[in-house]
This record gives structure tokens, C-alpha cells and sequence, in this order.
């Protein structure tokens, strides 16, 4: 199945969930013999065989039934965003995007080539904590694609023609972006919660991507990727013994000692002043709008019931601020809330795009949901559609083995171990109306938010006034 036909249906099923959430907040409007809905089914939990080769690679195989095909998931901590310097923001998603490019012996071509051959495909990925770098082939070609990863992973060349293309296609992709209030909106948003942390430095600048060289992109490879920081996830239609087999002869002699290496991220901060950005934007008819304001890491134990809290807010059609704000005031066409967390810290984060004239009162509304969640107990039939609206779309996200390998993945970037996978859902099932309560008390209290405008403060500065004092960024 390829990646577009599944993203599709899970978007499709999520809406499904969605729209079932919003069915739940209006129940009184469905047959009264309906039945109950049924219990969550609980995601089956596999058996994850582990070893960690003598050079600190950590190897995990997810034995699976069904189609003959093997899932690979490399991951390596620290590889992304974090490891950024601060005059080079977004430089790890160029490095990303160049790992299938070419290597020692192979061109991009070839390496898209020998993919297909196997029956599947090969590409990367970065977020702020770490790299994630994926393959996939049929059962019977598991050891070529595998040494085909191993070679994109461990000798990536950069060649001079593709990090020019590259750098021409980001340049355009950062023109494109920048003319969208939404990208200047969330850059500044960042920059307010986390300061100069690296989790504010995600967005490129043309200087950033101008920056970038093939002798660059070398020594940075040598400095992010290490074994002793490495997790490879194989999950598909293959015995564990014989992955850690293929594993071993793939990476088992990759040596990285005596190469640079990355200092480890520090925490990210809790606090943060709230302020208050009006960027200009000469002549718009909308207003773009962030709040925000720092939160947790995704192991405190906060985290779950803090992004139970966001969704009520704002993580569904059926949320708080949605209802408000489009379906009762007709100020915006989607408003929504939420928290992000990532392995050395979070935030909090409403926004939305809404006319000149509402600007002030949208602020206002916002904000009065904040107060409500925060002061009021979550309903029972509101805080059950809402577990059961997320625990849902996680299920579905997970039922195809690559996804099950991407979320191991994903989980151990942010220190979440294996068995998380299948302690989500419970976890969702087991918080309490009180602890959502004290999640939004805490978290999305008005006075700790940020807040930023994208705007044309002419037209709007009137309405402001009750927000504090606004700096005005050209």
C-alpha cells in the first residue's frame, strides 16, 4: 500500500472518529435506542525481540504475520533540529532530504532503482530530537534492502549536483512559505516560548540554506550519526534471529570512534514571559493568531492528560474553541488547540486565522475557553467522546506494521520505551475529569500565554489594548 492511499485513509478514518465526536456532543439529537458504543479494543502488544551490537547499536524486531514484506526503522537521537547551530536553523532537513541521494557507490538514481527492485523504497526524515530513516521491501529481499539502508546510513556522499537542486528547491519552498502568515506566526511563536533553545530553530532562512555545502553536509553526517546512539526497528514477515543476523553483518563493523559528536540537549525551558508580537503584514484582511506557552517533556507524566485537555480545547471539530469561534461566532473558518512534547520539553499552542473586525473578540473567546477547562469540570459524555476520539485515531494509526515501527521509533527519540505502544490507550482510558481540569489549569492559564498577531496592526491595534503592550516587528 503506498504511502499517499495510506495517509488517506487515515485521514479519512480520523474524520470518521471526528465526526463521531461531534455526533457525541449532540447526542441529543440521535435515536434514543441506539446502542452503547463498545469498548476500546486494546492494540495487541508484540513481542519485541532487543540485542545491542557490541558497537552500541540497539536492535529491536517486531515478529509479524500477514504480507510478506519487512518494515525498517533507523533512528539516531539528537540527529535533528537540536543538533542545529543557531545560525543554521533547519539545516537538518536538508542533511535529511540528501541521505538517499547518492552514497560511495550509488547515485540517487541507483538507489531509487535497486529500491523498487526489492519491492519497496527507501527515505529520511527529521524532526527536532533526532533523525528517522526508513526502507521497506519484500520478505524475500529483506537482506538487500537492508544493506541498501545501511549504505544510505553509514556513507551518504552528498554530491555537488543534488545539494544544488536541494538548495534550489528549498529556496523556493522558503519564498512560498514565507508569503503564508502561518510560517511567520509560527517561527515567532517559537522563538517567544523556547528563547534561544535549539526547539525554536526549526524554520530555514535563505542564509541557512545558502550555507550549505557537500564538505558541510559530510562533516555534519560524521558528528550526528553514531551507532551508540542508534535504534534499528525491523518489523514485518521475518524470524528475530535472522534479522539481528542481517542487522549485524549490515551494521556491526560501523565504527564512528574518534568522530565529533553532539552535545546532548538540554532541557528545554517551563517558564517563559508572556509577550506580546504584532508582526506587520501591510494590507491583510485576517489576522493570524498563536498562543502559546511552554509545557512538558513527553515523559512527565502530565503529558497525557495535558493532551487530553488540548483536544477538548481545541483538537477536533467538536472542540471548545472550534464551536465558538466558527460554528457560534462565525469569526473563522477552524480554530483549534493543543500541546506538542517532544523529548526535552513542550508547549501549549491555540491559533487561528480570523476577519480584521474580530480580532480583539476572538482573543477574547479564546481565552474564555481557556478560563472554562481550567475552572470547570469536563462533562462525562464530553471527556468520554474525546478519549475515545483519540485512543481511535491512535489504533488506527497503528495497525499497519510500518507504523507500528515508526511509533517505536518515534517513542524511543523522546525516551518513551517499547512497551508504551500498548500502554497509550489505557492510559488515555484511565484520566480523570479532575486531572483534565488541572492539566488546562496549569498549562493553559491566560496569563502564561504568548501571544503573536500576523496582521496589519492599522487596522487592528484598536482592539488590542486589554492584551498589554504590543511590539510591533516589521
Amino acid at each position: 500500500m503506498n504511502r499517499f492511499f495510506k495517509t488517506s485513509l487515515l485521514a479519512l478514518a480520523v474524520s470518521a472518529l471526528a465526526a463521531g465526536a461531534a455526533a457525541g456532543a449532540f447526542a441529543s439529537d440521535l435515536p434514543r435506542d441506539l446502542p452503547p458504543y463498545a469498548a476500546d479494543k486494546p492494540l495487541p502488544v508484540p513481542e519485541i525481540a532487543r540485542k545491542t551490537l557490541a558497537n552500541g547499536l540497539e536492535v529491536w524486531v517486531v515478529p509479524r504475520d500477514g504480507i510478506p514484506r519487512v518494515d525498517y526503522v533507523f533512528a539516531v537521537r539528537d540527529a535533528g533540529h537540536v543538533a542545529d547551530a543557531s545560525d543554521a536553523p533547519g539545516f537538518a532537513s536538508l542533511l535529511a532530504g540528501l541521505l538517499s541521494e547518492g552514497t560511495a557507490t550509488r547515485d540517487s538514481r541507483a538507489i531509487a532503482e535497486f529500491a523498487q527492485a526489492q519491492g519497496g523504497s527507501i527515505g529520511a526524515r527529521v524532526g527536532s530530537d533526532g533523525a528517522l530513516v526508513y526502507g521497506n521491501a519484500l520478505a524475500a529481499n529483506a537482506g538487500p534492502m537492508l544493506s541498501l539502508l545501511a549504505e544510505v546510513v553509514r556513507a551518504p556522499s552528498f554530491p555537488e549536483n543534488e545539494v544544488r537542486l536541494a538548495q534550489a528547491n528549498a529556496l523556493q519552498a522558503l519564498k512560498a512559505a514565507e508569503a503564508q502568515p502561518g510560517f511567520r506566526a509560527n517561527r515567532a511563536m517559537l522563538s517567544a516560548v523556547y528563547g534561544d533553545h535549539p526547539y525554536a530553530r526549526t524554520q530555514q532562512t535563505e542564509a541557512s540554506i545558502m550555507a550549505v555545502t557537500p564538505d558541510r553536509l559530510r562533516a555534519e553526517h560524521r558528528r550526528r550519526f553514531h551507532p551508540d546512539r542508534s535504534l534499528l526497528v525491523v518489523a514485518g514477515r521475518i524470524d528475530a534471529d535472522a534479522a539481528f543476523a542481517l542487522a549485524e553483518r549490515a551494521f556491526g563493523d560501523w565504527s564512528t570512534a574518534g568522530a565529533p559528536d553532539v552535545v546532548a540537549t538540554s532541557p528545554a525551558p517551563r517558564q517563559a514571559a508572556a509577550s506580546r508580537l504584532l508582526l506587520q503584514r501591510d494590507g491583510s484582511v485576517q489576522s493570524t493568531l498563536r498562543l502559546a506557552s511552554p509545557a512538558v517533556a513527553a515523559t512527565d507524566p502530565d503529558a497525557i492528560p495535558l493532551q487530553l485537555a488540548g483536544t477538548v480545547l481545541g483538537g477536533s471539530f467538536s472542540s471548545r474553541v472550534m464551536q465558538n469561534l466558527r460554528e457560534e461566532k462565525g469569526y473563522t473558518y477552524g480554530a483549534r488547540a493543543g500541546a506538542s512534547v517532544s523529548a526535552q520539553g513542550g508547549h501549549v499552542s491555540g491559533a487561528a486565522d480570523v476577519r480584521n473586525e474580530v480580532t480583539g473578540a476572538s482573543l477574547t473567546e479564546f481565552f474564555r475557553e481557556y478560563r472554562r477547562i481550567g475552572s470547570e469540570p469536563v462533562p462525562a459524555s464530553e471527556l468520554d467522546d474525546t478519549k475515545r476520539y483519540v485512543a481511535g485515531g491512535y489504533l488506527i494509526a497503528n495497525q499497519l506494521q510500518g507504523a507500528v515501527a515508526s511509533t517505536l521509533a518515534s517513542n524511543w527519540l523522546v525516551g518513551l520505551p517499547p512497551e508504551y505502544l500498548g500502554e497509550y490507550v489505557p492510559r488515555v482510558r484511565a484520566v480523570t475529569a479532575g486531572e483534565v481540569q488541572a492539566m488546562a489549569a496549569k498549562y493553559f492559564a491566560p496569563e502564561r500565554q504568548s501571544i503573536v498577531i500576523v496582521g496589519d496592526g492599522g487596522a487592528i491595534s484598536g482592539q488590542l489594548a486589554e492584551w498589554g503592550e504590543f511590539t510591533a516587528v516589521e
